[in-house]
Parts: C-alpha cells; sequence; structure tokens
C-alpha cells in the first residue's frame, strides 16, 4: 500500500510541477515585487520630478497635458475606451502575464541565492533544533506508553456496559481517555519548551525555527487526538465510528501522514522559509505543500472511493431513519467528490489567501468537526431513545391500557423530527464554517429570527395538540375500561366515541388553522372559503348530508348503541362501530357491513329491557295436548335448574296454548322472559331440553314422512305386511343418546355474536 502511493505520488508531481509555477504567478500577492520597486525606485523618481519642475518649458509641457487631460470629451472618450470589454480583457491578460513571469522571476532569483549560500553556518542551528524535535518527541512516546494501562482499563470499562447507557457511558469515557491524551501532549510540549530554554543554546532564549516547530507540534498533535477518537485502531471501545480495527487503524494512519505533512509544512517550513528567505518563496512552498497532499489525498480517495461507498450503503440499510437513510444514499454515491472538493478548497484559499490560509483551514475544519461530532452524538442518543418502549406503571395501565401504545407511537415520532433538525443546523454550521451561508447572521436578521420563531410556535402548537388527543383518549378509554370506577353503559360507550371523533375532527381543524396563522396566513377568507365550500357541498352531497342528519337523531333518541343486536337495512348483526354518518354491523358469519344512515328506514333493536323467547313446539293430532304441556313445564323446570341459564331468564314459562292447527300438527306455543340479548341461547337449551322431554314420553314431534299401502280387506282392515326389523349398531347408539346426555352436548354461545336471523 505504501509503496503504491508513492510511485503515484512520485508520478503525479512531475506534471504538475509546471502547472505550479503557473499557480504562483497567477495566484501570488504583488506586495513583494512592489515593496522591492518602492525601496529602490523612490529617491530617483523624486528626483527626476524635481528636475521637471525647476526647468520653465517642461513645467509648461506638463500643465499642458494635464489641462488636455482634464478635457470633457476627451475623459469621456477615455471612460469609454476603459469600460469597453475588449479592452478590459485585454488590460487583464497583460496584466496577468506581467504578474506571472514577474513573481516567477523573483521566485527563480531567491531560489538561485539560497542555492549560493554559505550552509555551513546552519549545522549549529539545525543541530540543536534537532535536539529539541528528538526530545519532544521521545518523551511523547515515553508518555503515551505510560498512559496504556489507561487506555486499556477504559477500553474494558466500555466493554462491560451493555444496554442503553452505553452510548453515554462510551462518551465520556473517550472525553476521559482524550484528556489524557491531551495531557501527554501538553506534557511533550512543556519538556520541549524547556529543553530549548535551559539545555540547549543560550540559557532562556529560544530560537524562532524551535518555537515554531513546538507550536506546530502542538496544534497536529491535538488535531490527531481528535481523529483517534474516531479512528481509534488499537482499543475498539475507544472508537465512535463503527469501524472494524483494520478499517480504523487504515484510516487513522492516513489523516495521520496528511495532518502531519500539511501541519508542519505550514506552521513550520513556510513560516521559516519567509522569514529567513522571502515572502514570494513562502508562497511557493505553501502552494508545494498543499499541491502534494492534494495529489496524495486524490490517489487515496480515488484508491478507496468503491470501498467507502459500500461501507456507507451498508449503514444506510441498518438505518430505520428515512432521512437519514436517504443521506447516507446520497453520500455513498458522492462522498468522493466532497473528499476532493475539500482539499482542493484548502488548495485554493492557500494560492488566494497565503497570509492567513491555514487559519482559516483549521477554523473551518475544527468547526466542521465538531458540529459533526456533536450532531452524531446526539442523533444516536435520540436512536437509542427511539429504539426503547416507554413503560407505563402497572397501576396505570390498567385503568389505562391504551396510553403506553400511544406513546410509544408519538415519542419516537417527535424524536425523529427533532433528528431531522438537528442534522438540518449541523448542515448549516458546516455551511457557515467554509463561508457558504453565514449562519449566526441569518439567526440575528429580522427573516431568521422570524422563522425559527415560527417554527418553534408551531412545532409547540403540534405538540400541544398531540398531548391534548393523548390525554383526551386516554380519559375515554379508562371511561370505557372495565376497571375503571364504574362500568359504562353501551349508551355512554357510543356517546363517548362518537365525542372522540368530534374531538379528534375539532383538534385536527384547529391545529391546522392555528398552524397557518402562525404561518402568516390570514385565515379568514379560508373560513369564510371553508363555508362557501361547506354550503356547496350541503346542496351537490345531498345523500351525505342526509346521512348526517339521520345519524344525529339516531343517536339523540338512542336507537343504536355500540354492542347492540340490531337489524338495520334488512341486515341483523352487532353494531360495532358508529360514526355520524355511518353504522358498522358484524352479522354471525363474521362479515362487517357499513350501512349508511339515509338507506336506513326501520331499526330493530333486541337489546332494549328485555327479550322473549317464542316457541311453537308441534306435536301429532293424535297426542294429547294438556300431556305436551305437561313435558313443556318440566323442560322449563330442568332449565332452571341450570345456573347458567336460569340468571338469563327473568320470569316463569309462559304456556300461550294451541297455536294453530296445522296440516300435519298442532302448535303450542310458550314464551321465555329473558335478559336483552339472551333470548337466543336461552332458545336453543331450551329446545335442546323439549327433544329430551317429548321423546322419552313418545310423544311424536311431526316430520315430513309417508305411508306404504298393502292394500285393504273388506271389513276395513289392513292385510299385515311381511316386516323384517333389524336392530343395528347405528339404532342402538341412537338409542343410547336419548337416554346420556353428557356435558360436552351443551351449547356454548359467545357474548355478543349469539343471535339468530330475524
Amino acid at each position: 500500500m505504501q509503496v503504491f502511493m508513492l510511485t503515484t505520488h512520485s508520478m503525479l508531481i512531475r506534471p504538475f510541477l509546471a502547472f505550479f509555477l503557473l499557480l504562483i504567478a497567477s495566484f501570488s500577492s504583488p506586495s513583494f515585487a512592489q515593496e522591492a520597486d518602492k525601496a529602490t525606485d523612490t529617491q530617483p523618481s523624486s528626483a527626476l520630478l524635481a528636475d521637471l519642475l525647476e526647468n520653465p518649458e517642461t513645467r509648461d509641457q506638463l500643465i499642458s497635458e494635464l489641462r488636455a487631460l482634464a478635457d470633457p470629451e476627451k475623459t469621456q472618450a477615455a471612460e469609454e475606451q476603459q469600460t469597453s470589454l475588449v479592452r478590459q480583457i485585454a488590460d487583464s491578460t497583460q496584466a496577468f502575464a506581467q504578474q506571472m513571469t514577474q513573481q516567477l522571476l523573483e521566485a527563480l532569483e531567491v531560489t538561485s541565492e539560497l542555492a549560493n549560500s554559505d550552509w555551513h553556518l546552519m549545522v549549529p542551528y539545525a543541530l540543536n533544533f534537532l535536539y529539541v524535535i528528538i526530545a519532544t518527541l521521545l518523551s511523547y512516546l515515553v508518555l503515551r506508553k505510560l498512559a496504556i494501562p489507561l487506555f486499556r482499563y477504559a477500553d474494558n470499562l466500555v466493554s462491560t456496559r451493555p444496554g442503553a447507557a452505553r452510548l453515554v457511558t462510551r462518551l465520556v469515557i473517550v472525553l476521559g481517555a482524550l484528556l489524557v491524551d491531551l495531557l501527554a501532549i501538553l506534557l511533550a510540549w512543556v519538556t520541549g519548551y524547556s529543553i530549548a530554554l535551559f539545555l540547549i543554546g543560550e540559557l532562556g532564549e529560544m530560537s524562532t525555527v524551535q518555537s515554531l516547530f513546538l507550536n506546530a507540534f502542538l496544534v497536529i498533535e491535538v488535531f490527531k487526538s481528535l481523529v483517534r477518537m474516531f479512528f481509534s485502531a488499537r482499543y475498539n471501545g475507544l472508537r465512535l465510528l463503527p469501524f472494524c480495527a483494520e478499517t480504523a487503524a487504515y484510516w487513522n494512519a492516513w489523516i495521520a501522514k496528511i495532518s502531519s505533512f500539511i501541519g508542519y509544512g505550514m506552521l513550520l517550513l513556510v513560516p521559516v522559509v519567509n522569514f529567513y528567505a522571502a515572502p514570494a518563496l513562502g508562497h511557493v512552498v505553501s502552494l508545494l505543500v498543499m499541491l502534494t497532499a492534494f495529489v496524495y489525498a486524490l490517489a487515496i480517495i480515488l484508491q478507496n472511493k468503491k470501498r467507502v461507498a459500500e461501507n456507507i450503503s451498508e449503514q444506510a440499510e441498518n438505518s430505520d431513519f428515512a432521512f437519514t437513510k436517504i443521506i447516507l444514499n446520497m453520500l455513498s454515491r458522492s462522498w468522493h467528490l466532497l473528499a476532493i472538493a475539500y482539499f482542493a478548497g484548502l488548495l485554493l484559499v492557500t494560492a488566494i489567501r497565503p497570509e492567513d490560509a491555514l487559519p482559516v483551514i483549521l477554523q473551518a475544519s475544527m468547526q466542521t468537526l465538531l458540529a459533526i461530532v456533536v450532531g452524531l452524538f446526539i442523533s444516536a442518543l435520540l436512536t437509542q431513545v427511539i429504539s426503547r418502549q416507554v413503560q407505563v406503571p402497572d397501576d396505570l395501565k390498567a385503568r389505562f391500557p391504551a396510553l403506553q401504545a400511544r406513546l410509544n407511537e408519538f415519542i419516537p415520532t417527535s424524536l425523529k423530527f427533532v433528528r431531522l433538525i438537528i442534522m438540518l443546523v449541523v448542515f448549516a454550521f458546516v455551511l457557515d464554517a467554509w463561508s457558504l451561508f453565514d449562519f449566526s447572521a441569518w439567526l440575528s436578521s429580522d427573516t431568521g429570527s422570524r422563522l425559527l420563531g415560527t417554527v418553534l410556535s408551531v412545532a409547540i402548537i403540534l405538540l400541544i395538540a398531540k398531548l391534548t388527543w393523548i390525554a383526551f383518549a386516554s380519559w375515554v378509554e379508562h371511561r370505557l375500561s372495565p376497571t375503571g370506577r364504574s362500568i359504562a353503559s353501551a349508551r355512554q360507550q357510543t356517546l363517548l366515541k362518537l365525542l372522540s371523533n368530534a374531538v379528534m375532527i375539532m383538534l385536527i381543524v384547529f391545529t391546522v388553522m392555528i398552524s397557518l396563522a402562525e404561518l402568516g396566513l390570514n385565515i379568514g377568507p379560508l373560513i369564510a372559503g371553508a363555508g362557501v365550500v361547506g354550503l356547496a357541498i350541503g346542496f351537490g352531497a345531498q345523500t351525505l348530508v342526509k346521512d348526517v342528519i339521520t345519524g344525529i337523531f339516531i343517536q339523540l333518541e338512542n336507537a343504536i348503541n355500540t354492542g347492540d343486536v340490531v337489524t338495520a337495512d334488512g341486515i341483523t348483526g352487532t353494531a360495532e362501530n358508529l360514526t355520524i354518518r355511518s353504522l358498522g354491523l358484524r352479522d354471525r358469519f363474521g362479515t362487517y357491513h357499513l350501512i349508511p344512515f339515509s338507506s336506513i328506514t326501520t331499526v330493530s333493536n333486541y337489546m332494549r329491557g328485555y327479550g322473549y323467547h317464542v316457541g311453537d313446539y308441534g306435536v301429532a293430532y293424535r297426542e294429547d295436548t294438556d300431556d305436551v304441556t305437561v313435558h313443556l313445564r318440566a323442560a322449563f323446570d330442568e332449565l332452571m335448574s341450570d345456573a347458567e341459564q336460569s340468571k338469563d331468564i327473568m320470569d316463569e314459562l309462559e304456556v300461550q296454548g294451541v297455536s294453530e292447527l296445522a296440516d300435519s300438527a298442532v302448535n303450542i306455543r310458550v314464551r321465555i322472559k329473558t335478559l336483552p340479548g339472551a333470548q337466543w341461547s336461552v332458545g336453543r337449551a331450551y329446545n335442546r331440553l323439549v327433544k329430551r322431554h317429548l321423546d322419552a314420553a313418545s310423544i311424536e314431534i311431526p316430520f315430513p314422512h309417508f305411508t306404504l299401502y298393502f292394500g285393504q280387506n273388506k271389513d276395513g282392515s289392513a292385510p299385515p305386511a311381511p316386516l323384517n326389523l333389524v336392530s343395528t349398531p347405528a339404532s342402538r347408539n341412537a338409542e343410547k343418546s336419548l337416554e346420556q346426555q353428557p356435558d360436552e352436548a351443551r351449547s356454548n354461545p359467545q357474548s355478543g355474536t349469539d343471535f339468530d336471523e330475524a
């Protein structure tokens, strides 16, 4: 890897060297040339001007030329010539060529002068400088070795803290490890300063080069320690980014190399050249440093383009936040462009602003890094909170069963919105760091403060509306819950559900209106327009209006409540849902029917006060009806002995007598008064017992059959038929089933669905 990078670096540097010299002439400041000309030409120019003024002829000629320049027509012509686009291009091209040539000549002249210098005089200073470097770096390495046990302990401490508290614990421990690392850097810096002041050279004095190195060491190592927070190669627990150890070691080493190269080049080499040679040559060196760093970074970025994109795409797939997934997918496709643009920006800033290039770069980079770090930490903390479920105490859960579900739906959604705002703020800080957007000025402006206040106001309105709905829905749920202070009746359940719908609509309307008002929209015309639209809908959608009006009167008359068994529009079922416009019925087959109130002409409610099981029991004409009545009462007495059924029976058996002399049976009608909704289950249980009692008494229950005719004698008697009656296992089992009725034969109707078609 290193061989490849060095080879690539050497191949790419050569063609850029010629272009680099052109950049020097085009972007370098002309201050150096101007200062040199000023130093050499000031005195001759003053003497020449004095000679011109002393001579009367030349003085008169100068006055005439000045008056000619003051002529308005000539001045206007000169201005037109000056503002001509072609002339501007020509002047700019000429100035560019002259400046480029001048800067290139100055750089070559300074370089040749340095080549002819006596370098032997610099050897003692170079040795002292080398001693300071060795002492500082050795002291730093020793201090880092001494801090290894602390780093290992911190790593183990993070690994033993699983769960939700691990993120906060890791951040605190990583910050502690960073402080230890910074302390080692500071002690090494103090050691280098002490050696330079008291052990090397004259006592109490330090050369400029030594001071520049120590300051560069402090800045660079602090930056590298911050990088190790995210790309710690040796300690997995102290690494904030989700990389493996191999990947973290690779990027940590690469960032350390390029930051050291740029840092020592810009903070040490360039100031030394500026101080001991010339600013023009220092500008050349700074451009050379940044150009080399750009080429090296370009090679590494293009080499790792695909691998980094795959890692970012993998993180996007694992993200549960849609906005984060979109950002990561975009970053996976364009990360290399952003990285190249970053290093190209460093090169451009160095070329345009050589005097303060490094402070600008450091400030922008540190602000970007700080914004991203804080944003990532808060986002990760919110992600952990979102992934956790809110646990409501058991007593509160018993009173409000759905409160926990509502909170677990509301809190993660709100935190996702907060995370989106944080990402936008981080993006604004990054743009502000590179002077692409003045975030602080925008916040202090009228537009920014107004927009920020509007966003906060709308967010507070939405929060209050949502919390109001959660509180109201929980109260309704508490009233409907059987564990409440009193069990709600069917009427209360229906009205509470309708009230919930009305409150939800009201909250939505008021929230939208107030939010629009906060956004600066005039809601007066909207309200008037809504009235006109409502009137138009009333005329155009008369069926809808009829639904609503009929539904209102049905509720006022208490015709239907939730849970009632009703017949509406020819459909019998349990009323599951009631709105202001429609009725939802569930029939005995489980089919759900949605019936608009406008189509309901008659409502039959089987759940008002009491119910009756009415049974018509047919017996053969040869049976005694009084005897049949006795057995019907006996069946009812047995029914009353069943505790499960007797609790639903409100009165004694009512025998209404013979109701019909049908074609093949005599029908005897009885009626049992039951609690509302129990008439069907009581009737089925009574039918079962009637069948058993009539069979035991050999009372015939007629059913469709036919008679075989074998002829007739003269005296009216029928001749005997030769029949052979055979007893089969099926007939014997049928006889036994009449004698023994196990408990498994009992019916088990379900409450709320036990009804028959009308």
